[in-house]
């Protein structure tokens, strides 16, 4: 018997295959709504038909911000999503992503497709972004001259900035000759040398914003050597001319509040800027001050006045050390010169003499110690302490020593 499957199994195969069809994942359906109901949970159940035949549908309640009316019966409809099978009744059907009605669902697929191709061209890279100034006080504004869109802009320009210039190319922004009078204001304004440029308008519904879908637009925009920012419609609204520019503002208020600096916050900021310029300064100043007397401070303790000062100084104190070394070596040889002189006195025969002793001579001068020197008749001499005796001997005897 054949392979049996469950119809489970079939249902999750046949929705393989839907997966797996490229066509079917990315579809653009268009319709006629009927059945259509808003469920409490915030799914919209409904299907789509024409003269041969029908299809449900669902949009899940995730994707509705992106649907711009109520739909009602018997409206033509282009819906994008994708097909695929609900496996537990076994039926396919179309779940969308985005709706529009069927005008605006042309002018969407020439905006997915133009937005592809600029895309590939380039003209979203954010290398080719400029810098919008901080501080702009020239800007121009290409919109229409009447319109909520100015009077928002000029509005809150005043009040951000009474000393900001604006200058207002009035151009056409809705219908078929739009597109070249909004090139014609980009590049007016540019040649003028401003520091930003507004490019918008109110809001509206996609075949009112379609001038700023147009091809020339952005190359217009990009193409411009100026700043450009973007102010087309309501937060929403989304343009060609947003993803080329400069930078894009969710509305033309929005705009202005980033071209236009405030000015009492800047000069807040001036105020808060130059107090801490000036504290700065101050320690730096200080830290300086500080600086230059550190390095006088140096200077005197090397500098060749103070250099001899200190080698003066030195010299003075070796003179001193000398001084004081010299009197010490005098003090102590004078000392031991004083022992030596005791010491001599001690055995000095002049000392001896003082105390009544003699020193005796032959009549030559020579010492005599011994009697055995002379005898009887010779001629001697006595040298007491306060002259000299002549006398001769008489008689000698023996000394002491030998006893007799």
């Amino acid at each position: 018997m054949a392979s049996v499957y469950t119809v489970s199994q079939v249902n999750t195969y046949i929705k393989n295959m839907f997966l797996q069809d490229f066509a079917l994942n990315n579809i653009y359906v268009k319709g006629e709504v009927s059945n259509c109901k808003y469920h409490s949970s915030g799914h919209i159940y409904f299907t789509l038909k024409d003269k041969h035949g029908v299809i449900s549908a669902i949009m899940f309640a995730g994707n509705r911000n992106g649907l711009k009316f109520q739909m009602e019966e018997g409206q033509t409809v282009i819906a994008l999503g994708s097909i695929s099978v609900y496996e537990r009744d076994g039926k396919y059907q179309l779940y969308a992503k985005q709706i529009v009605l069927e005008g605006a669902g042309l002018l969407y697929q020439r905006f997915e497709q133009l937005k592809r191709e600029l895309e590939e061209m380039g003209l979203f890279d954010k290398m080719y972004k400029k810098k919008i100034p901080s501080f702009a006080t020239q800007i121009g504004i290409c919109t229409a001259e009447t319109g909520a869109a100015i009077q928002d802009i000029i509005n809150i320009s005043s009040r951000r900035n009474p000393f900001v210039q604006l200058y207002l190319y009035p151009c056409l922004v809705q219908g078929a000759e739009a597109p070249a009078d909004i090139v014609k204001g980009i590049q007016y304004l540019d040649k003028m040398g401003l520091d930003v440029i507004i490019v918008g308008r109110g809001g509206g519904s996609i075949e009112d914003l379609w001038a700023f879908n147009e091809e020339i637009v952005a190359k217009a925009i990009f193409n411009c050597n100026t700043p450009v920012i973007s102010a087309v419609g309501h937060e929403t609204d989304t343009t060609i001319a947003d993803f080329v520019a400069d930078m894009r503002a969710p509305t033309p208020s929005a705009a202005a509040e980033l071209a236009v600096f405030d000015y009492n916050d800047f000069i807040t900021k001036i105020s808060y800027y130059k107090q801490m310029l000036n504290a700065q300064m101050m320690h730096t100043l200080e830290r300086y001050r500080q600086n230059v007397k550190q390095y006088g401070t140096s200077l005197q303790l090397y500098s060749p006045i103070s250099q001899l000062r200190t080698k003066k100084q030195y010299a003075a104190d070796l003179l001193s050390k000398l001084t004081e070394t010299i009197y010490l070596k005098l003090n102590d040889r004078k000392h031991r010169l004083e022992l030596y002189a005791e010491r001599l006195n001690g055995v000095s025969p002049l000392n001896k003499i003082s105390k009544g002793f003699a020193y005796v001579s032959d009549s030559d001068g020579k010492s005599l110690c011994s009697v055995k020197q002379v005898k009887a008749g010779d001629d001697i001499q006595l040298i007491v302490s306060d002259g000299k005796i002549e006398a001769q001997v008489t008689k000698t005897t023996g000394g002491i020593t030998d006893g007799e």
